[in-house]
């Protein structure tokens, strides 16, 4: 059993949650990007659904690619802060643009507002995780900031899923009002994490190649098993997330039920992600990290027996795997902030992480790589096997992708996690 040290200065709460405060906003504007922003081009403008899906793919490379970089260049700003501060307007501004199309010109519009808003999202969220791994002065620390942080981010994926329907009946009015809303958000919890949380302490800039930064990075070998364990668990997440109203309108023949199911999930993460966090403390971070995911590989066992009607039971395996997700968010990014700490610090003998910004980089890259790379594996892989939206009757191909791949990938990622915990699990 790893037992994690105890703290000997603790961040007052207060402090911890005003970190946290602006994960709300940017986990609201990452949604609509992927669920609202295809159909919204598509009946406002007419666009063709090839179109879209090219557009959405180069900007979503384009996306996912510069992330390192960006991450490089915050290890290059003597205050993170200041990085966060020019991204967030431009992210304002690239959202209204973005849930505003106009009727005219709407292809150019598309993927200026989507390189805009990719750009500034990016830029805030590596600075903003980077900023994170530079308050917390050993694991627990660590570990609260990042569940600050990702906690108040399922909350802004909830709003930002339930929000558009509550404010209007019409798709594109709901989405023009939560762009309002979410400007609105931005500035203030901005303004409480930049006011209310504590400055970093003074640490160098990283200096020399941006390039070989970025390789240096990646030859920290607790960084890539670190990396490796995340793209495994990472697909495991991305697939059922990518098939779940699939699974829900034709094998449970449920498809009015999918909002609660989703809802459901999500608040599950949110009340469970203070349970992994207690566990982590007294049990050491992979350990429970684990646990998570044997949970959810009881929930997808469980998946797999249900068929049409089986509503109560599927609610249940959306708290079981809602629980998990709490963990999936939390304990490796609070992982990754260690293993920034102790790499840089090792690697340029400085006491603060000048490299956090490569680490958290190469990290985000790999969650938006995770999601594409289940969306190319899944639903080719339905076509083969046979599976067509809204016919019931060839529904086992669906299951067995839906269930079996994620209990797969789970499995793995929990035996390459249990074997390295030693490396893993820091007690810096």
């Amino acid at each position: 059993m790893t037992k994690v040290p105890t703290s000997a200065r603790l961040l007052p709460q207060r402090q911890v949650l005003a970190y946290g405060a602006l994960g709300l906003p940017l986990a609201m504007a990452a949604l609509p990007v992927y669920v609202h922003v295809p159909r919204l081009y598509a009946e406002i403008s007419g666009m063709s659904l090839s179109l879209l899906g090219v557009l959405l793919l180069l900007s979503r490379l384009a996306d996912a690619g510069i992330d390192p970089m960006l991450g490089a260049w915050s290890d290059r700003s003597a205050k993170r802060q200041r990085l966060i501060v020019l991204a967030l307007p431009l992210l304002a501004l690239g959202m209204l643009a973005l849930l505003h199309p106009p009727q005219v010109g709407a292809t150019v519009w598309l993927l200026a507002s989507l390189l805009l808003t990719c750009f500034a999202f990016s830029l805030a969220s590596v600075a903003y995780q980077a900023w994170g791994a530079e308050l917390g002065v050993d694991s627990i620390e660590r570990t609260r900031l990042a569940a600050s942080r990702e906690g108040f981010g399922l909350l802004g994926v909830v709003l930002a899923a339930a929000l558009p329907g509550l404010l209007a009946s019409d798709v594109a009015q709901g989405l023009s009002w939560l762009s309002w809303i979410f400007v609105a958000l931005l500035a203030l919890l901005a303004t409480l994490t930049l006011r209310g949380a504590p400055a970093a302490a003074q640490r160098l800039p990283a200096g020399g190649n941006l390039f070989g930064e970025l390789w240096h990075v990646l030859a920290d070998r607790r960084f890539r098993r670190l990396l490796t364990v995340f793209v495994v668990n990472g697909i495991a997440a991305a697939l059922p997330a990518t098939l779940v109203l699939f699974f829900v309108a034709d094998v449970l023949q449920a498809e009015a039920w999918g909002g609660a199911f989703l809802a459901l999930y999500f608040v599950s993460g949110i009340v469970f992600l203070l349970v992994w966090v207690v566990l982590s403390r007294r049990f050491g971070r992979v350990p429970a990290w684990v646990a998570s995911m044997l949970v959810a590989v009881a929930a997808f066992s469980w998946a797999w027996t249900l068929g049409a009607g089986d509503v109560a039971a599927f609610a249940v395996i959306c708290l079981l795997s809602g629980a998990a997700l709490g963990a999936d968010l939390t304990l490796p990014a609070a992982l990754l902030a260690d293993i920034a700490e102790s790499g840089s610090s090792n690697a340029g003998q400085r006491k603060h992480p000048a490299q956090a910004g490569a680490y958290f980089g190469w990290w985000n890259l790999v969650a938006k790589l995770n999601l594409a790379l289940a969306a190319g594996l899944a639903l080719p892989l339905l076509d083969q096997l046979g599976y067509r939206p809204g016919v019931a009757e060839a529904t086992l191909g669906l299951s067995a992708v839906y269930c079996l791949l994620p209990l797969l990938f789970k499995t793995i990622a929990a035996v390459l996690a249990w074997r390295w915990r030693t490396t893993l699990e820091s007690s810096s």
